[in-house]
């Protein structure tokens, strides 16, 4: 039988990132997916000019509706939105029985703030210690820790005080720093670095989408965290490798990537 993953996160029309790139990322790693929408975006590849929230009850709703009939074997969550909806999902999350990998989504690429200060503060309260893997990148990180993270050193720091909020585990992505493409896992205790070699190329969106994805399809399969994740950055890489160009902006990555 397929393997079953979800998809907890808003809608991006022109298909880089959001509810369209975790079901591609899902289709492309063999696994079964499923989405409930939190949120509506006006964007493309230049920018995001629009985002409309959905009623918290809605979500839920969504949630129910798949959770009775087609139980997911991983979950994954991407933008939320604003607290109300967090809160939502988080208590439904408590009821989950299968891995749950949280993308925190709380700073754009071009550096803006897509969650308020109470938005964040439910977020670390009541959902991030529900994760089984939370994937922030290096602002994201700093954000969560209150750790000026632009390092190796200071990426190891902030993972393990985000641990002591209560994340099993923390992947801090490095795509902002300079040389290799350096992420850092650090679960139960022990630091995994996983490095690949830096694409230079401006056609990034949705990589973070994608990399969280991946693994969340390798976890639904029975994947180890470890190999969950190794897997997914030789993914996520070769994805950036062989984007299509697309687009006046920041381009979508090549969801239609293949690895060995």
């Amino acid at each position: 039988m397929i393997a079953t993953a979800l998809t907890i996160a808003g809608s991006d029309p022109s298909g880089g990132a959001g509810i369209q790139a975790d079901l591609k990322t899902f289709h492309q790693r063999h696994v079964y997916g499923m989405a409930v929408i939190t949120l509506l975006t006006v964007q493309n590849t230049r920018g995001i000019r629009q985002v409309d929230v959905l009623k918290p009850a809605l979500v839920v709703r969504q949630l129910e509706a798949v959770l009775e009939d087609i139980p997911p074997q991983a979950v994954k969550t991407g933008a939320l939105g604003n607290a109300a909806v967090i809160r939502a999902v988080a208590g439904c999350a408590k009821k989950f029985r299968c891995p749950l990998v949280v993308d925190p989504v709380m700073i754009s690429k071009h550096g803006a703030p897509l969650l308020q200060a109470e938005a964040t503060r439910i977020f670390v309260k009541e959902l991030l210690p529900l994760a089984t893997l939370v994937t922030p990148n290096l602002p994201e990180a700093a954000a969560l820790s209150g750790i000026r993270v632009h390092d190796p050193e200071s990426m190891e720091k902030a993972a393990r005080r985000i641990a002591e909020m209560g994340a099993k585990a923390v992947l801090v992505k490095g795509g902002h720093l300079r040389g290799a493409a350096l992420d850092l896992l650090y679960h139960n205790g022990r630091v995994k670095v996983l490095t690949a070699p830096r694409v230079r190329t401006h056609h990034t969106h949705g990589t973070g989408c994608t990399y969280s994805a991946a693994i969340t399809a390798e976890l639904a399969k029975g994947k180890s965290l470890l190999m969950a994740v190794s897997i997914a950055k030789r993914f996520v890489t070769a994805a950036i490798r062989t984007s299509p160009g697309l687009g006046r902006g920041m381009g979508p990555v090549n969801h239609h990537a293949v690895i060995r």
